[in-house]
């Protein structure tokens, strides 16, 4: 017996030669830096001292940082929805900047600034959740320092703030939302599959250690009547613990193995009911490559064989149809320095010589309005400084001598103008003047329809998202309509009446494949050289190799998780093969358990393992020896 202790408590030996003990020290060394550092960033204590680990299954902080903890993790959780949601309605970033002028009265990337921040946000409270993680497997009381808890609380407002924003005040950003998941979805859940193989390394650490300390509170409970009622009331709560971390893992894990079946991508089909590549309308001509509305950006949009051009049309003051957006021509103009007094008032207003005379070029050039622009020229940028506003005359014969079609909107004079009443009739005459040939002309404007069937029959008539019963009333078999709108209130009904659907405004290289795969018939875009290089819809797959990378996918992980289990569960049981000997009397027994206490104990610095062998080590009378730079454990009873 005294034999076979010794050598079962050799294999805890501690080294004390010269090369043994610097591997020691550098191993402590190293692990003193790891936890100062996590105690340092989640605590702000960066002196290195020692600190007690708190036991399996007891609470390692107080009930204050207990809901702080649970603050941080919802923190967390919103700052990286808001993150993502935003990320994902990088399509409408154009659109958002310019409310953001319309409100300040400059330009700038507003929406690159906010993605920034919330990326940081979401980055600082994804890192200190992870930190206090890492606390929490090493058994360290967590104490989260007075200026992360400020810090934490601002970044909870703000996601909060930002939420009831969306919610409120722009609500198709949700809607954009949903629609990424339609083409995402299946990438998202290969992601989530892969991070539950990684997360079940650590879990399967945990159950395994959980049912290591059941076993050590079921020695007590064999060897330490007095601690009878305590130890199993811990026993108790640790395969509580357990069952709970175990089960959720794979409750959550079966989730997401069942979650393709209630996955719904238009992009999941067979390549032969997948429809033609849509075609472009040029939105504003080519905005990304030259000043938006001038006759240099609708030449470049023709130059990539656009279907159409879109574009906007005012009328001015003595009665002139020229082509501009916004209300007032301080964004896109030189206004500011020609008429600074009159930057505000409304386009419509100014009379077409004075039009004629301002550069429509130069402000593309200070501002880039879009960040993913493509450097331009020298020849390119001396072409676009010297732009001016173009007549809707001059885009008519561009258009008439190309054979591209021409969309427009035709914005409403205000109060004032002298033609606030007849200017579709203007618009009209001097569309049928250019001869360009009626069949070419989208007509958008809802103004008069009646008269512009009457002067100009060849006209096509295109209409908003209306009800398919009223489009046919109307004779109108084309609709314009907001990629938002359409694709959540369906599209069956105008397949099944033959309408030709246009969306607007789409620009992502996702959101171009949703369409296509839809079988969308045309899109308005500002990106058309990053989209008319697609050949093919982004992540379309047909529903045999979805299947096959769906099951493949579950098989292979859950083969991992299974190995992941078993390696760590029997590693751990190894480990501790002497809480549970077999073929050994019972004095043995108890040799073996008091060794490896003494060896756990050591190893782990378990102040409560050390009592428990001491205690029991002064009943047996056993020893401990150093002997040639190993601890052994003498038993001298049994």
């Amino acid at each position: 017996m005294h034999e076979d202790s010794r050598h079962e408590a050799g294999h805890g030996k501690t080294e004390t030669s010269a090369s043994g003990h610097e591997s020691w020290v550098a191993r402590n060394f190293n692990y003193q830096c790891y936890i100062t550092c996590l105690t340092g960033f989640y605590s702000c204590r960066w002196t290195a001292q020692q600190w007690e680990r708190t036991e399996y299954g007891s609470c390692c902080c107080s009930w204050r940082e207990q809901l702080f903890y649970m603050f941080l993790i919802s923190a967390c959780f919103l700052s990286n929805l808001v993150l993502f949601v935003w990320a994902e309605t990088s399509n409408e970033y154009f659109s958002f900047d310019w409310v953001v002028y319309l409100g300040t009265g400059k330009w700038f990337f507003c929406s690159i600034i906010l993605l920034s921040f919330l990326g940081i946000v979401a980055m600082y409270t994804s890192l200190l959740l992870i930190v206090s993680f890492l606390l929490l497997w090493e058994r360290i009381e967590l104490s989260l320092h007075i200026s992360h808890k400020i810090l934490v609380t601002a970044s909870s407002l703000l996601a909060v703030f930002l939420m009831a924003v969306l919610c409120q005040h722009w609500k198709d950003k949700w809607l954009i939302f949903g629609l990424s998941l339609k083409i995402f979805a299946p990438l998202v859940h290969l992601i989530l599959i892969t991070l539950m193989v990684i997360a079940s390394w650590p879990i399967a650490i945990y159950v395994a250690h959980l049912e290591t300390e059941v076993r050590i509170r079921r020695y007590r409970v064999e060897n330490y009547e007095n601690e009878d009622l305590e130890t199993h009331n811990k026993v108790t709560r640790l395969k509580a613990l357990q069952v709970a971390a175990g089960l959720s893992f794979l409750l959550i894990l079966l989730c997401l193995y069942l979650i393709p079946l209630g996955i719904y991508s238009p992009c999941i089909q067979e390549k032969k009911n997948l429809g033609p590549k849509p075609v472009f309308f040029g939105h504003r001509g080519a905005p990304m490559m030259a000043p938006e509305n001038t006759m240099m950006s609708f030449e470049k949009a023709v130059e990539y064989d656009i279907f159409g051009l879109e574009t906007d049309v005012h009328v001015s003051y003595d009665h002139v149809p020229f082509i501009m957006h916004d209300f007032d021509l301080s964004r896109t103009t030189n206004i500011r320095e020609v008429l600074p007094e009159d930057i505000h008032k409304h386009t419509s207003l100014f009379k077409w010589p004075f039009l004629s005379t301002l550069n429509a070029g130069k402000w593309f050039l200070e501002h880039k309005p879009f960040i993913n622009m493509d450097p331009l020229s020298e020849a390119d940028k001396k072409r676009a400084s010297n732009q001016s506003i173009p007549l809707l005359s001059d885009v008519l014969q561009l258009a008439k001598k190309e054979q591209k079609f021409v969309i427009f909107d035709l914005f409403h004079p205000p109060v004032e103008h002298p033609y606030r009443n007849t200017f579709v009739r203007k618009v009209v005459r001097v569309i049928l003047e250019s001869k360009i040939e009626q069949h070419l002309i989208f007509w958008l404007p809802s103004f008069d329809r009646s008269y512009v069937r009457y002067m100009a029959p060849g006209f096509q008539q295109v209409g908003r998202l209306l009800p398919t019963e009223r489009l046919t009333r109307e004779n109108i078999s084309i609709i314009n309509v907001d990629y938002k709108r359409l694709f959540y209130r369906g599209m069956r009904e105008y397949k099944a009446a033959n309408i030709y659907i246009n969306l607007y405004l789409v620009n992502e290289p996702w959101l171009f494949s949703l369409a296509w795969c839809s079988k969308i018939n045309s899109v308005t875009t500002d990106n058309i050289k990053l989209l008319s290089q697609l050949n093919h819809p982004h992540f379309f797959m047909t529903p045999s190799y979805y299947m096959y990378v769906w099951l493949l996918m579950d098989i292979v992980s859950a083969v991992f998780i299974c190995i992941i289990f078993t390696f760590h569960w029997w590693r751990e049981l190894k480990k501790k093969r002497w809480l549970n000997p077999t073929n050994a009397t019972p004095g043995k027994m108890r040799g073996l358990a008091r060794s490896f206490l003494f060896i756990l104990a050591i190893d782990s610095g378990r102040r409560d393992l050390l009592d428990m062998f001491l205690t029991s080590a002064k009943r047996d009378d056993t020893r401990i020896l150093l002997v040639q730079g190993e601890f052994r454990v003498e038993h001298r009873r049994g």
